[in-house]
């Protein structure tokens, strides 16, 4: 019987430390590093989502504002209409949040699921938090809940194998389509 060899051609049971074999291949992703690390992102003093308030909509990718919270798309995206519920106060944590600003997240996230399926037919949505940067927040000094639209299939070999995000339109162009279904969606809420 010829011993399983590694790709270095040892034999598996000879590394040390790797573990038996078995029927997983591995696909190891090393630029994710840089993100565990925390390189490149923002501190206190440069938060994107307080430099947002204070742009257009369409620089801003946002979508809609409301009295505390405003929805933006996410500059990178795991699926296309990926949006961002974000309170306008710069706060790291959503139990530090007051009671009017997750009321207004709720309704917004609520809201932000019926504009995306009017203008894209999702199937279903991830939605969530990552509070901290152990919990992989990319932007752990300001709160925001995610809201990604999900279809079936949507996760194929593009994203898995070949470390490719297919997304069918421009970041701008989805604003403006999320836009329009957001105040379409509105207003048959209010009846007109």
């Amino acid at each position: 019987m010829t011993a399983e060899l590694s790709p270095e051609g040892v034999p598996l049971e000879e590394q040390a430390g790797v573990g038996g074999p078995d029927a997983f291949q591995r696909l190891y992703t090393p630029h994710r590093m840089a993100y565990i690390r925390g390189e490149g992102r923002s501190r206190d003093d440069e938060c994107p989502f307080c430099s947002i308030v204070g742009m257009s909509d369409e620089d801003g990718l946002v979508v809609a504002r409301g009295k505390s919270v405003y929805a933006v798309l996410n500059l990178y995206p795991y699926n296309a209409g990926h949006l961002l519920v974000v309170p306008y106060r710069h706060v790291a944590d959503y139990a530090d949040m007051d009671p009017e600003e997750i009321v207004e997240m709720a309704f917004f996230v609520q809201h932000a699921l019926r504009a995306l399926r009017a203008a894209s037919g999702a199937h279903g949505f991830n939605t969530g938090m990552n509070l901290g940067d152990v919990a992989g927040a990319g932007i752990a000094s300001h709160v925001h809940q995610h809201v990604v639209p999900r279809w079936g299939g949507d996760t194929n070999f593009m994203p898995v194998v070949g470390a490719t995000r297919v997304l069918p339109a421009l970041l701008g162009q989805t604003r403006q389509m999320l836009a329009q279904a957001w105040a379409q969606t509105a207003s048959d809420e209010q009846g007109g």
